[in-house]
């Protein structure tokens, strides 16, 4: 599953947290270090395996429970419309 930041949603980090509004919407969020370490490699990867991997190097966390903490992230904020799934073709 490939996701992307929408062009409706920008979103600003400060110091070690991270804000995000949806402009369409007037929804925000806003993210602790932890999670905002998970958006950037979100973002940066565009999957959640992707981001996964990279941050496996960073937390000491089982990977398993990485990826499901993710994957509820990501969940999250797909349903907020802060995240949406593209097909492969986009």
């Amino acid at each position: 599953m490939r996701i992307r930041v929408p062009e409706q949603v920008v979103f600003r980090e400060l110091e070690n947290e991270t804000v995000l509004l949806n402009l369409s919407t007037g929804f925000y969020f806003g993210l602790d270090d932890v999670g905002t370490r998970m958006w950037q490699a979100l973002e940066k990867h565009g999957t959640v395996a992707g981001a996964a991997f990279e941050l496996l190097d960073e937390f000491e966390v089982d990977g398993a429970r990485l990826q499901r903490d993710l994957q509820t992230l990501t969940q999250e904020l797909c349903d907020q419309g802060l995240l949406e799934v593209v097909s492969e073709q986009d």
